[in-house]
């Protein structure tokens, strides 16, 4: 974990260069500077960073980088669990303690082939640590809310544990990501209704809000040419404000690599490759393995073919040096380029 936070740092210096991030700069999955320290101790074994960590995030109403955190956290001890055994053998009360145990149970039982049995058997608990929570988290709701869609719970109890969660906090990401997904999961061919949910969602949230990029979430909901076909002014809508979005943030910031890998994704399918090319050159050397775990079990090999084809396909639409376009410059997908475009 000390040579993947030293990578990354490195990666970060060698970003602010002009230069287009090479295979070698490539990372998966990096932490943030807030996260990559708490993971270096949680591998010497310590709690007390983490602790500090989400309890930071819960003190100051920071429910995206505190479910962001919760996931990470219980995915880095699903293989190295010391240092949350110590935690809750220290304090065993302790609401952020709870929370990563929980997400790590739900993490844990998802790929089993007896998921939906194991996490119905889990699923009250997991609720019990969402109602010890406190009146103001929405982040162990969120985790519920996984764990009753694995569990294939039935409308009525997944509807009452996304009532806790929104009343909680409206605009939580996470929380309206587990309902998108539960949506498409009822019901694989509602790409419409996918969309509406993520379209009222994002219209609903505030400007900065990492939930205005929901439409962009539900676009995967459209896994087919024809479905492509059968939306796209909507689907166009969501790139675009995700790009909005995108922008609001530097170059090269691991919190953003999420939002922008996605942004790629989606673009890509929507044919707008210098669009995408504009994404990749902003994330610089950060992958996510989603979406491309979508795709692929080899999430990182899965982006490098789609940024060699990106780029090729960009560099093939430059004009010649000294040679002038048939018309207007265009934004991308087939329109002409408007103030605000990206």
């Amino acid at each position: 974990m000390l040579r993947a936070f030293l990578r990354s740092a490195a990666a970060r210096a060698r970003s602010r260069s002009a230069r287009p991030a090479q295979d070698d700069d490539v990372l998966l999955d990096a932490p943030d500077d807030r996260l990559a320290p708490v993971l270096v101790a949680a591998a010497r074994g310590e709690h007390a960073p983490a602790a500090g960590l989400l309890a930071g995030t819960r003190e100051g109403a920071e429910w995206d980088h505190r479910d962001r955190y919760a996931t990470r956290l219980a995915a880095f001890a699903r293989s190295r669990s010391e240092w949350l055994d110590s935690w809750r053998a220290a304090a065993p009360d302790d609401p952020d303690a709870r929370l990563v145990t929980a997400r790590l149970t739900v993490h844990r039982h998802w790929g089993s082939p007896a998921r939906a049995e194991l996490l119905r058997q889990v699923l009250p608990a997991v609720v019990a640590a969402a109602e010890a929570a406190g009146p103001a988290d929405p982040v162990p709701w969120r985790t519920a809310l996984d764990a009753a869609r694995g569990a294939r719970a039935g409308h009525t109890e997944f509807e009452r544990l996304w009532e806790q969660a929104v009343r909680r906090s409206p605009h939580h990401y996470g929380s309206h990501v587990a309902a998108l997904e539960y949506l498409a999961a009822a019901s694989p061919d509602a790409h419409g209704e996918c969309l509406d949910f993520a379209e009222t969602a994002a219209q609903d949230a505030p400007e900065d809000a990492l939930v205005r990029a929901l439409p962009l979430h539900a676009a995967l909901t459209c896994p087919t040419p024809a479905a492509v076909r059968a939306h796209r002014p909507r689907l166009d809508a969501a790139a675009d404000r995700a790009i909005t979005l995108s922008a609001a943030h530097p170059a090269a910031d691991p919190w953003a690599a999420e939002l922008r890998n996605l942004l790629v994704h989606v673009l890509v399918r929507l044919e707008r490759h210098r669009d995408a090319a504009e994404q990749l050159r902003l994330t610089g050397p950060y992958v996510t393995s989603f979406p491309w775990d979508r795709d692929t079990d080899d999430p990182l090999g899965g982006f490098l073919r789609v940024r060699a084809d990106v780029r090729a396909r960009a560099a093939a639409a430059v004009p010649a040096a000294g040679t002038a376009g048939s018309g207007p410059p265009r934004n991308g997908h087939g329109g002409r380029v408007r103030p605000g475009d990206h």
